[in-house]
């Protein structure tokens, strides 16, 4: 994703705002915040709300929904894989633990 649209949507995560107090947060001028603005609500990353002659901007749910419940079948995958991993090394564990034993005992 483009810097500067990236850093719209994390304002926008703390709650909606106007393209005025965007270009000012991020130092932008406010065609270039529009232009941004544009790009994300076309991809429905972004709503628009008309107040008077003020546009509010706000994040849409529905897309992170989607995508955290995308990541969430992998996260659930790769917690099965290390569970496996861990189950693995817990055997290996067990298996050398009488061997390491052993040694110490020797040493003693």
């Amino acid at each position: 994703m483009e810097p500067n649209r990236l850093h719209i949507v994390e304002l926008l995560r703390d709650g909606p705002l106007t393209v005025g107090e965007i270009a000012t947060r991020l130092g932008l001028q406010q065609p270039q915040v529009s232009k941004h603005l544009k790009v994300l609500s076309e991809a429905d990353i972004v709503e628009v709300q008309p107040q008077a002659n003020r546009r509010i901007y706000q994040l849409r749910r529905e897309p992170f929904q989607e995508l955290e419940s995308w990541l969430y079948s992998f996260r659930r995958l790769w917690e099965e894989r290390f569970d496996r991993l861990d189950d693995y090394l817990l055997d290996l564990q067990a298996t050398d633990q009488p061997a390491s034993n052993r040694i110490e005992d020797n040493n003693v």
